[in-house]
């Protein structure tokens, strides 16, 4: 069987962790940001763990991870 080949654009986006969960950064965090507000803007630091009907799909575009 040949080899099935992963979504280019989940391998900069996303990373499994140890348990298989799925980490992303969040959203809404590239431009226009004088109209969030700051408290939406510091809880958006860094990466969270997607739910589970976002996680399913990330994880049918790599399925080596």
């Amino acid at each position: 069987m040949p080899k099935l080949k992963t979504k280019s654009s989940t391998k900069g986006r996303f990373r499994v962790t140890g348990t298989g969960k799925v980490r992303g950064s969040y959203a809404f965090k590239r431009h226009n940001l004088r109209k969030r507000s700051t408290k939406m803007k510091r809880q958006s630091r860094g990466t969270h763990v997607l739910d589970a009907s976002n996680a399913r799909m990330v994880k049918s575009y790599m399925p080596y991870a």
